[in-house]
């Protein structure tokens, strides 16, 4: 079946935009459900574990995983789930793309940043993950006060405030968040020419992919030579009777040497991956801020959410704002 069979009716809703936004694949799937829309199945109800498949398929980039299974036994001809026992490796361009490759990029980074981050990211509203302590270095969350009564309001605190910690760093409301981010979106649009030009000549020095692009080639062809004599290795030896002794060693160092080069090739793709996340982080400042004539007069979602990279709260209460482009006001 073409890969692109199963994926012939794609959500209307993006959902690698509403995940890059801030958002769990929990919340995601909610929100999913609460519209109204379908699964690819035609099923009503969402889960998480259907939003995480979604975000992780490589094949909604064109791309392709090649040997997710092999067949152990020539005789039984019974397919097993490959979890390391064989090489298995990417083909790019296998298919068109339904979602761009960089978004599916930057979807695995944050993937990865949140795994990094562990339980302290909840991801229920624009604001999760992006408030810090200055004082430990945490995260704040979200807390309800008198969530039953007619004074209920939420406000953000140092997860670690009450957990050993004690830090002295004080609550904010979304109020004092969204006024700093005005304040501070506002002065970076006073210096707008001059933030443009550098965050330019940044996303052009460090954001360069080419020559990891090469290597990564390289690497690939290299993979696929590696993949092919290994087929054929096992093929033979099914075919033929030979010493085992002999073929385990033969086998066991094209393996080896496939692992070698998976892991340098993994390497140089992760590389590749952060650079390009980063280089689509700046172009999506640079665009907004281009755009950007006059001061906003109030909190904008879609600013926040395409422009600020994290606020952090220190002792005083104070906020500062780091835009994606490493501005700190």
């Amino acid at each position: 079946m073409h890969p692109l069979l199963f994926f012939r009716k794609p959500c209307p809703v993006p959902l690698q935009g509403l995940f890059i936004k801030g958002l769990t694949p929990c919340v995601i799937a909610k929100e999913l459900t609460k519209r109204g829309i379908l699964t690819v199945t035609g099923r009503a109800k969402w889960n998480a574990a259907t939003i995480n498949g979604v975000l992780a398929n490589e094949k909604y980039t064109g791309c392709a995983r090649i040997q997710k299974t092999f067949t152990p036994d020539f005789l039984t001809k019974k397919a097993v789930k490959n979890t390391g026992q064989v090489p298995s490796y990417f083909v790019e361009q296998s298919h068109p793309a339904i979602i761009e490759p960089s978004t599916f990029e930057m979807v695995q980074t944050e993937i990865a940043r949140r795994k990094q981050d562990g339980r302290r990211y909840s991801g229920v509203s624009i604001f999760s993950g992006k408030i810090k302590c200055g004082e430990c270095g945490g995260f704040f969350g979200a807390k309800v006060w008198h969530s039953t009564d007619k004074y209920r309001r939420v406000i953000y605190r140092c997860n670690n405030k009450y957990d050993g910690h004690k830090c002295q760093t004080p609550h904010v409301t979304e109020e004092d968040i969204k006024a700093a981010f005005v304040t501070a979106f506002n002065k970076l649009v006073t210096e707008r020419d001059e933030i443009v030009a550098n965050a330019t000549l940044v996303r052009q020095t460090f954001c360069d992919t080419s020559e990891l692009e090469r290597e990564k080639a390289t690497l690939g062809q290299e993979l696929a030579v590696l993949v092919e004599m290994t087929q054929n290795c096992i093929a033979e030896n099914a075919r033929i009777a030979q010493d085992q002794g002999e073929y385990q060693k033969r086998y066991n160092g094209l393996v080896e040497r496939y692992e070698k080069a998976k892991v340098w090739f993994d390497e140089v793709t992760e590389a590749i991956a952060q650079r390009s996340a980063k280089s689509e982080r700046l172009a999506g400042f640079i665009r907004t801020l281009k755009a950007q004539e006059e001061p906003v007069a109030e909190f904008d979602e879609r600013l926040w959410g395409a422009m600020v990279d994290s606020v952090t709260v220190g002792a005083d209460g104070g906020m500062t704002v780091v835009f994606r482009d490493g501005t700190g006001i």
